[in-house]
């Protein structure tokens, strides 16, 4: 079983994950640019179970989404501020981590099947969305817990060049 080594700048704060993740989220909704300070977050989303601190204690710093009202604790290293993952009250089995924080470089081989792209009506014009990849123009899901079907484009599709051919 691969191992996933996460950790900060300064190297005090260490996690990893022991399965892969159960989804990669591709995230460009206004919140995720933000936080990251780019265009969209990238965001293996692994179970709680899986997830565990190896060295060190991160920060929390507690946000309330615009969307869904609950709260996302993000965690983050007092140090240097990298911020390495999330976890949710929406969401309480699972934990989002910031893919830049990846010991390697290569932690998303074979997770084409479980990559979508959320938040598209927010994406930064120009972004290149990849041709069968799962896409929502929101979350995959509503507040109420359903779930919503994904458009997939048939070729790339450029935000903010009009319709795309679904």
């Amino acid at each position: 079983m691969r191992a996933y080594n996460v950790g900060c700048l300064c190297g005090n704060l260490r996690y990893k994950a022991t399965a892969p993740p159960l989804r990669v989220n591709y995230c460009h909704c206004r919140f995720c640019q933000r936080i990251t300070g780019s265009s969209h977050l990238v965001e293996p989303v692994f179970e709680k179970a899986d997830f565990g601190r190896t060295s060190g204690s991160a920060s929390v710093y507690k946000h309330r989404s615009a969307g869904s009202g609950k709260l996302i604790d993000i965690h983050f290293c007092a140090t240097c501020g990298t911020k390495l993952f999330m976890t949710f009250e929406r969401f309480p089995e699972v934990v989002g981590v910031f893919g830049g924080t990846f010991d390697d470089a290569a932690w998303a081989e074979g997770t084409q099947g479980v990559t979508r792209h959320l938040f598209l009506r927010e994406a930064q014009p120009g972004t290149v969305i990849p041709a069968g990849v799962p896409c929502f123009e929101q979350h995959a899901i509503t507040n109420d817990g359903e779930p919503l079907d994904p458009k997939v484009y048939s070729e790339p599709h450029v935000v903010g060049t009009g319709p795309p051919a679904p």
